[in-house]
């Protein structure tokens, strides 16, 4: 007779309860059974409040009702972020979550645009994208799938309250037949024998006895780290923020469908609207400035604060193995890439499908854990090269951090991106990973890096055609945006917030 998995994961919040949620569609197939242990005492982190357009496809896969989700986290929609001060202290440019234009002849388009502005004056690039004209409106509508229409070229993310959204997947989780434990955890219980996770303790006496064990536990990685002794890579020389001071405040009058990070002088201040109030906080360096300076720079930034500011601490990196024996880690526990481009949320995500990717046996297979490990490793050092892109492209001279920056080592697999990019405007496309084609011109291009020579084929067409068609580009986008409600009447239509 089959006996189920019997899958215990510790810690809720938001990887908790994503991890819950996604495995519970396999309690009915009696594939495994869940039960999640928290303790009401120990707080989440519940800052994460910007996510990226994948968090869609994970909503999609559970089988959550998008409105009804965005109702109950006073969600609001996002289609970029906005970096004000990165490359000069002057400039100010969106990352889009969509193209910019679309291939002329063939030939990409930033190609075509780039050989445009090296002898005709043609307007900025972000002209030619819909996410950033919509985002620079206010503007909000879902896009079209029919691809013969402009405003089928961008996808959306949500700005959510983390710790609502944690509480909507464990009502969604429980519905489905996971098992919700209170308590804290006394000690972790290994075999002998085989090293393997056996049971968890509770201060409360009471054992918990599994087969494989998910650590939800954030920065404490009780499982992990505490009983499996897992080694932390440490990456804060490449990204030496370790500081964040959050702070909510007033609801913005007219939301703007993006989130903003403004460079700062120790690091970088965030702002994401939501339907309720506004989250904001400095990340930052404790390198470079002390904590009460720190607060007292958010403070006078945020002038209609709602509360006092909270400060985390953390250190950029992640463990070298974040599944090891019968034990995964997902979320803060397995490591920490700073929220500087809203990924904390989509490596939850990464985790839980590569995890069902490689689903365990009873008996742990090493090939899973390796396959598993392999997936991780492209997710966490793709997302950690594009974070330092941002850093150490920075044209900025107004203090150390910046120049400490600009000046330092970088991995090799970024130098050689850079390089190609500079050298001809190429960007290798991934298969595995985080952050396409758009992505990266929009740094590069944003942050005043441009590239020297531009694919050959774009001098197959004639200036005259090229300008042609981007002027027909913006002409469609700028009409189209016109035509769209603004963000508040979309939200207050679709998914106004039950406040």
């Amino acid at each position: 007779m089959h006996h189920p998995l019997t899958i215990i994961i510790v810690g809720g919040g938001t990887a908790g309860w994503m991890t819950a949620a996604a495995l519970s569609q396999l309690i009915e197939k009696n594939i495994c059974t869940i039960t999640l242990v928290e303790s009401a005492e120990i707080g989440t982190v519940g800052v994460g409040e910007a996510t990226l357009p994948q968090m869609k496809d994970f909503n999609d896969f559970i089988g959550i009702n998008e409105a009804d989700m965005m109702q109950s986290t006073n969600a609001t929609f996002k289609l970029g972020i906005q970096f004000v001060g990165w490359g000069k202290q002057s400039s100010s440019y969106i990352h889009p979550f969509g193209k910019f234009g679309e291939s002329i002849a063939g030939v990409d388009f930033h190609q075509v645009w780039s050989r445009l502005n090296l002898v005709a004056k043609v307007k900025n690039i972000e002209a030619y994208s819909y996410a950033i004209q919509a985002s620079y409106q206010n503007r909000f509508e879902f896009p079209v799938n029919d691809k013969n229409y402009i405003n089928s070229t961008y996808s959306y993310a949500y700005h959510f309250d983390a710790s609502l959204y944690a509480q909507y997947l464990r009502k969604f989780s429980e519905e489905r037949d996971v098992r919700r434990v209170e308590g804290k955890i006394h000690s972790v219980k290994r075999s002998n024998a085989t090293g393997l996770i056996e049971s968890i303790e509770l201060e409360s006496g009471l054992s918990i006895k599994g087969d494989f064990f998910v650590d939800c536990s954030g920065f404490r990685s009780l499982l992990l780290r505490e009983a499996l002794g897992a080694e932390f890579e440490d990456w804060s020389h490449w990204l030496p923020c370790d500081r964040a001071a959050a702070l909510p405040s007033k609801r913005i009058e007219k939301i703007p469908p993006y989130t903003r990070s403004t460079a700062k002088e120790a690091g970088w201040q965030w702002r994401i609207p939501l339907q309720h109030r506004t989250g904001n906080g400095y990340v930052f360096s404790s390198d470079f400035i002390s904590e009460d300076k720190a607060v007292e720079s958010l403070l006078n930034d945020v002038p209609d604060a709602l509360a006092v500011p909270r400060l985390l601490k953390f250190k950029a990196g992640r463990y070298r193995q974040s599944w090891i024996k019968n034990c995964v880690a997902i979320g803060l526990s397995s490591g920490f890439l700073e929220p500087l481009e809203s990924t904390s949320i989509y490596l939850i995500q990464v985790a839980i499908f590569n995890l069902l990717k490689c689903f365990p046996n009873k008996q742990v297979e090493n090939e899973l854990i390796a396959e598993y490990g392999r997936l991780m490793d492209l997710e966490y050092e793709r997302i950690r090269d594009f974070l330092i892109l941002h850093y150490h492209l920075n044209e900025r001279d107004d203090n150390d951090l910046w120049r400490y920056c600009r000046s330092m080592k970088i991995p090799d697999s970024l130098k050689e991106k850079i390089a190609i990019y500079k050298s001809r405007g190429y960007i290798d496309q991934y298969r595995y990973g985080l952050f396409s084609l758009p992505s990266w011109i929009a740094v590069f291009n944003g942050q005043g890096l441009t590239q020297n020579l531009v694919d050959p084929f774009a001098f197959n067409i004639s200036d005259d055609t090229a300008i042609e068609r981007l002027n027909e580009i913006e002409k469609r986008i700028s009409e189209r945006v016109k035509s769209m409600p603004t963000h508040d009447e979309f939200l207050a239509d679709y998914c106004p917030a039950k406040l």
